[in-house]
């Protein structure tokens, strides 16, 4: 069996995960991390996309859309803007989220801000992909 590490979870509102896990998997910005205990001590930002929490056999996921990483040897703590539960992402407002945001890009106004609207479709896409 893999050797556990403390994982936290927090965003400004609350502790959205505190336990043991075997790993945690998410994107950064500068690609995709897979962190198992006694990790080297790192720090990066977090990109839009899906966290996962291995449990031992299970895995947990969540839409994870923005924040910060501290990995230490026995201790990983994600400091997120925002991060939902599958059961907490409301589908139809996901769906006319990403709606909107693939119309913004496909309007090629210099009024409409494509850096944003791609975040806002990359988070979109995220919640979506949580609900599968």
């Amino acid at each position: 069996m893999a050797e556990m590490f403390k994982l936290q979870i927090v965003t400004p509102e609350r502790i959205f995960y505190e336990g043991d896990a075997s790993m945690v998997e998410l994107s950064t910005t500068e690609g995709d991390i897979g962190v198992y205990a006694n990790h080297i001590p790192m720090t990066a930002i977090v990109a839009p996309g899906i966290l996962k929490i291995h449990e031992g056999a299970e895995v947990k996921k969540a839409a994870l859309h923005a924040g910060f990483i501290e990995v230490l040897p026995q201790e990983v703590t994600v400091m997120a803007e925002v991060i939902e539960w599958p059961d907490e992402i409301d589908i139809k407002r996901a769906d006319e989220a990403r709606i909107r945001a693939e119309r913004r890009l496909k309007d090629n106004s210099a009024e409409n801000d494509v850096l944003r609207a791609k975040l806002a479709l990359k988070r979109a896409l995220t919640r979506l992909s949580a609900r599968q």
